[in-house]
């Protein structure tokens, strides 16, 4: 095996604020480190988790100093001189989400030296934005015409989650043959031991209600508004149910928060915040469905964490993440906004229980024999080599 010297880049480095893009950029890291490459990361130190950093063995992490938050942009200045004195030094780049500053330096540099470079941006293509074009549409949209098209134009791979994302590469220009699917893994060993049942009921005092749980950023664009309404519907039917959100305000829990007490369910909704580790398995395997009710989603990252942990999950359709439940058959699918389909599908999970068991289990088992950490790291592996050796043939 031919050693790789491999850039990863993104924004930030912390579990509780960058979610699953941070689960999967850790992982990747540490297993490539693993197999005898060598990894660095470039981040900013906005929000660092300087533990969860120690934690990452054999990979060297630069966090720059993020100077200004510019609506989203972390503006670190530090990373341009270290772009400009050892971009040389790598094989390959692998950027991770599509619009940031780093990008843009990185963009710069790996084109004027020859590097090939891989954008990966984990649902970040789109321009959707709260009011569809409100400011973050046209803020997105200027960033495009100055730096983002030339980033996809220049790109050695493209990397997408679903065919959904693919789709959303075409309609920003890319081009077409540059795009490679390959699903983030999941490393399903940290699922091998669960905690036991009933621990996260007892510390809620919610032992005996019904748990519908949401898992994720408190983001507008995670459908939060269509599970709230139809919670509060089940609602008016049941009295034995809770709302549990687990993950951290993104600015949308003021909102979300006026919407469930003009509803007047506020005293069956739970916020945790932000749970890691044993904490989040303890909520997953507690809960008596997950629902992914997004607008929008790439992947069905905390549905494929809840079905291994025996959980059923309801997520939205017309999403990458509904693409994903869709292939395995391990879960249910409605119409983002169909607040009775929503409603009467967790009502057929509570039904249910014996067909509920046997599409869970069929989705863990899918998800062990095509998700797996090893698995996808093949496939990461195979397509840094292709793009090296391509860029290696296309200099000759």
């Amino acid at each position: 095996m031919v050693k790789m010297n491999i850039l990863q880049v993104f924004d930030f480095f912390s579990l509780s604020h960058g979610g699953g893009t941070v689960d999967i950029l850790y992982h990747l890291s540490r297993s490539l480190s693993s197999r005898g490459h060598n990894v660095v990361l470039y981040t900013s130190d906005f929000k660092l988790d300087k533990d969860y950093i120690q934690s990452l063995e054999g990979v060297k992490v630069y966090p720059f100093h993020s100077r200004i938050n510019m609506a989203g942009l972390h503006v670190m200045p530090g990373i341009i001189a270290a772009s400009r004195k050892s971009i040389k030094d790598f094989d390959v780049i692998h950027m991770h989400c599509f619009r940031s500053f780093q990008n843009i330096v990185l963009h710069h540099y790996a084109t004027k030296f020859n590097i090939p470079y891989i954008v990966d941006a984990h649902g970040s293509a789109p321009r959707i934005t709260v009011g569809r074009k409100g400011p973050m549409f046209y803020f997105k949209w200027l960033y495009d015409v100055l730096f983002g098209y030339r980033i996809l134009r220049d790109a050695a791979g493209l990397v997408a989650e679903t065919q959904v994302g693919a789709a959303e590469y075409v309609e920003l220009g890319a081009r077409p043959e540059a795009i490679t699917v390959i699903h983030p893994p999941i490393n399903s060993g940290e699922f091998a031991h669960l905690p036991s049942p009933g621990k996260f009921r007892q510390k809620y005092s919610i032992a005996e209600k019904k748990v519908v749980m949401f898992l994720g950023r408190i983001n507008w664009i995670k459908g939060m508004d269509f599970l709230v309404d139809s919670f509060a519907l089940l609602a008016s039917q049941r009295e034995d149910i809770i709302l549990v959100i687990v993950g951290t305000d993104d600015g949308y829990k003021r909102v979300l928060d006026k919407r469930i007490d003009d509803l007047g369910i506020r005293d069956k909704v739970i916020y945790t915040g932000f749970l890691g580790g044993k904490d989040k398995l303890s909520a997953l395997v507690d809960a008596d469905v997950l629902v992914q009710p997004s607008i929008y989603e790439q992947a069905a990252r905390p549905s494929l964490e809840a079905i291994l942990c025996d959980t059923p999950v309801i997520v939205s359709k017309n999403t990458g993440a509904g693409e994903d439940i869709r292939e395995m058959d391990g879960g249910y699918l409605v119409d983002h906004g169909d607040v009775n389909g929503m409603k009467d599908a967790i009502l057929h999970i509570f039904a249910n229980l014996d067909e509920v068991r046997a599409k869970t289990q069929r989705g863990r088992e899918y998800i062990k024999k095509n998700l797996s950490l090893d698995a996808q790291m093949d496939r990461y592996e195979q397509l840094y080599r292709e793009v090296i050796e391509k860029n290696k043939a296309g200099q000759s």
